[in-house]
């Protein structure tokens, strides 16, 4: 990563890489995201400046921890929180970069832990409430399910959501989750959380015409300009992040991972912000 001004720093976040895509449904392949976004982020095409001001290892430090050694087992869950609380005990902001979406549930243990129940603003085309989907409860279709028994949050909101059926508009009641449908979409409509504020954030959630390195096509997505939107209006302090279900087997000339990248990039920067 490009070196950090120290002088100007006023958060370091640290990427926590987590190849593994053993409890996805459908395709295998976004356990080769880590790399795949690490290149992007490193590539000079970018100048690494976010368009809320800050730039990329000036604004904000950014502290690559590197991949987990997750190997498809049991014990990965683990490791994945123990990743996580121990960047929060250093004093950095843990932004885990997928691999599947069931990552999202260890890492949400380790921040719900230090923090207590937080607001999570999540991007996807799907609601990941599945109580048990194809027979696996920790499926890449099932962690807010899971969150939200556990209760780690304390408010979730869905942004970006075009797959609900009645199984998991079921789900979205019985734990009072706000489904923001994309066929209703405005940024302006998308509460502004009170925080602490975890952002997770589902590549599939951006239409294919914007991000075709995913898993699951769905068309009738976000673009990232609205995406961006939604997260400039965001005020409260960041406690944790995710990128998750960025499939570089499927990419078109690396365009999705530049699309991580600068997702990744704007993030980071409104932690510096709301520092």
């Amino acid at each position: 990563m490009k070196g950090a001004s120290t002088s100007q720093v006023r958060r370091t976040v640290r990427l926590i890489g987590l190849p593994t895509d053993v409890n996805s449904s459908f395709l295998r392949g976004p356990a080769k995201g880590p790399a795949a976004i690490r290149a992007a982020l490193a590539s000079d095409h970018s100048s690494g400046s976010a368009e809320i001001g800050d730039a990329f290892g000036q604004d904000v430090r950014w502290n690559d921890a590197g991949d987990l050694p997750l190997g498809e087992e049991e014990a990965d869950s683990a490791r994945i929180e123990a990743a996580v609380a121990q960047a929060i005990a250093s004093g950095e902001m843990p932004f885990s970069l997928g691999g599947d979406h069931s990552i999202t549930f260890p890492a949400m243990r380790a921040v719900a832990r230090a923090y207590g129940p937080v607001d999570i603003l999540h991007f996807d085309a799907h609601p990941d409430l599945y109580d048990c989907f194809h027979d696996n409860p920790s499926s890449h279709a099932s962690p807010f399910a899971r969150i939200m028994e556990a209760g780690l949050a304390k408010r979730l909101v869905q942004v970006g959501i075009r797959t609900l059926n009645d199984h998991q508009r079921q789900q979205a009641q019985r734990f009072g989750v706000e489904v923001m449908l994309m066929s209703d979409f405005v940024p302006e409509g998308i509460p502004i959380l009170e925080g602490p504020l975890y952002i997770s954030l589902d590549l599939d959630g951006l239409d294919p015409s914007v991000a075709p390195a995913v898993s699951h096509h769905e068309p009738g997505g976000l673009t990232v300009r609205e995406v961006l939107r939604v997260l400039a209006r965001q005020k409260a302090p960041l406690v944790g992040a995710d990128l998750v279900e960025y499939n570089p087997v499927r990419d078109i000339h690396g365009m999705t991972g530049t699309v991580a990248a600068k997702l990744i990039r704007e993030i980071g920067a409104l932690a510096a912000r709301n520092a």
